[in-house]
């Protein structure tokens, strides 16, 4: 389990709830519902990391803090 900030939240252009994790660039899913999304965003963020030590990129360290606030 990761400890980065997710956004979850509905697109009504995408008829979908979409999960973003910022601390790690272009990492995002969607899904019907939010359990969805979070699940999806979970995968996405597996793969987001395997992908940087792949090509020996950084991996962020979380910063275990709101990173925005509304």
């Amino acid at each position: 389990m990761y400890k980065y900030e997710i956004i979850l939240y509905w697109s009504n252009e995408d008829a979908a709830f979409i999960a973003e994790v910022p601390e790690l660039p272009g990492c995002m899913a969607h899904g019907d519902t939010q359990a969805d999304a979070l699940e999806s965003v979970n995968e996405a963020m597996d793969l987001w990391i395997d992908t940087a030590r792949e090509f020996g990129d950084a991996i962020p360290q979380p910063k275990g803090e709101r990173l925005l606030y509304a």
